[in-house]
């Protein structure tokens, strides 16, 4: 495609069943064998609301590449960008851009990030995104507009979040796109419904707008400044719970194209003659996605290396036994026998949307004593990288750049030195365009001389 910063690049397609545009994959197919590839990285996004964002990220991943392998070696790589139906909210710092003129700079520290209603553009992406459920979304975004000073509103707004995202296991979700990615092999952290739809609204509503403050690191003098009198509080924290419903979703939904649309054509790839190394890469749930594709592979097929960038999923995934849990394992304990490297986790203690909200939004009915202090049940693998997986190492982003890269098994990269800007409720969540990641990648795929 053109304006594009790297050669050849090919664009995937998929709709919210995991089915992949045929023309797509068949040009990529085809085309990959003529090139002769050595290696070809596959990268899946994470929240996006439209295809020009997934590929402005691309775009800026990518642009690295080139450079850093210069002359290193016989390596003929291709790329890939994986387009499939997310979206995010308005409010949040896009991977790849920001709303100020110099794209990918970070926004700055002094914005404003009260939420007094739905914004036209998250509203427009809800409609979207639930086709058919255009009244709830109208509702939802009339209560949090005016705030209402009564517990009943707050719970009519509880009700109409289930109702939007219509919680795994409830009837009328055939058909629909958005429930078509419901599955029975789940991360450990759904094994039941999340609290975050259970029946006390008000309660759920406090704990993310306890969350929120904490990712704002409020001050008493900045909640003098903005009082929330009454309920004003617990409406910031239903606009989360709204968020976090639609997040739900998405990451189902992550797991099933991963699952049922990437995974296969990894397949038709590994047959290619001469086949090209294939690498994943998956920001956000983009990360959950790839880590699907490889329980939807063929038998025998397998990935040269997978990197997960602020992934947004369990952090026990990967594990043999759940500490929790003994008598099981995470929901991709047996994947990562479908790579020959590395599966390397990058994380970042600076992000925000994977630190206080996940934890908040994964607990499970009638959890509450996941919610205890130091209780780690319910953390994400793009915060604190991989746990309970025996013999993962641990490396800061000096030791991972340039000592010994392990060859293989899950890896743990604590990229904080360089993902770290951002402002609430996601914090450092998107800042992923690094030179650095891209190092992180070509070395975990043993790409080059890097």
């Amino acid at each position: 495609m053109t304006g594009m910063s790297v050669r050849p690049y090919w664009e995937l397609r998929f709709d919210a069943y995991g089915d992949v545009d045929l023309r797509q994959r068949d040009r990529l197919l085809e085309q990959a064998a003529r090139q002769d590839l050595t290696d070809l990285v596959v990268f899946a996004h994470g929240w996006n609301n439209t295809r020009t964002m997934a590929t402005r990220l691309y775009d800026r991943f990518f642009a690295p590449f080139p450079e850093l392998l210069g002359e290193a070696g016989p390596a003929r790589l291709g790329y890939v960008g994986v387009v499939w139906p997310s979206m995010r909210f308005a409010d949040e710092s896009l991977a790849g851009s920001t709303p100020e003129p110099a794209p990918g700079a970070p926004p700055g520290p002094d914005a404003d990030i009260r939420r007094p209603g739905l914004d036209a553009e998250t509203h427009r992406a809800l409609d979207t995104v639930f086709p058919g459920r255009r009244q709830i979304v109208a509702r939802l975004a009339e209560l949090l507009a005016e705030r209402p000073e009564r517990l009943a509103a707050l719970d009519e707004f509880g009700v109409l979040v289930r109702g939007l995202v219509r919680v795994h296991g409830e009837s009328g979700t055939a058909g629909d796109p958005a429930a078509a990615d419901e599955d029975e092999d789940e991360d450990e952290d759904d094994d039941g419904v999340p609290a975050m739809f259970g029946a006390d609204v008000p309660e759920v509503c406090e704990r993310f707008a306890a969350a929120l403050t904490e990712a704002r690191g409020k001050t008493d003098a900045e909640d003098r400044a903005f009082p929330d009198s009454g309920l004003g509080g617990l409406w910031d924290g239903a606009h989360e719970l709204l968020r976090q419903g639609t997040y739900y979703v998405m990451k189902r939904r992550a797991g099933a194209v991963g699952r049922e649309g990437l995974g296969p054509v990894l397949g038709a790839l590994a047959a290619v003659r001469p086949a090209p190394r294939l690498h994943l890469v998956g920001h956000s749930f983009g990360g959950r996605l790839v880590s699907y594709a490889l329980t939807g592979l063929p038998e025998g097929a397998t990935v040269a290396s997978v990197t997960l960038l602020q992934g947004a999923f369990s952090h026990y995934a990967f594990a043999e036994r759940l500490p929790h849990a003994t008598g099981r394992g995470g929901a991709l304990h047996s994947a990562a026998h479908r790579v020959r490297g590395p599966v390397v986790s990058c994380h970042s203690h600076h992000d925000t949307a994977l630190g206080l909200l996940y934890p908040v939004a994964s607990r499970v009915s009638g959890d509450d004593a996941s919610l205890l202090p130091g209780d780690t049940r319910w953390g994400a693998i793009g915060y604190d990288g991989v746990r309970a997986v025996e013999g993962c190492p641990r490396l800061d982003l000096a030791e991972a750049l340039e000592g010994p890269f392990p060859a293989e098994g899950c890896v743990s990269v604590d990229v904080s030195e360089v993902v770290r800007h951002g402002v609430p409720p996601v914090g450092a969540h998107s800042d992923i365009c690094h030179a650095e990641l891209a190092r992180v990648v070509l070395r975990a795929g043993r790409i080059g001389d890097v």
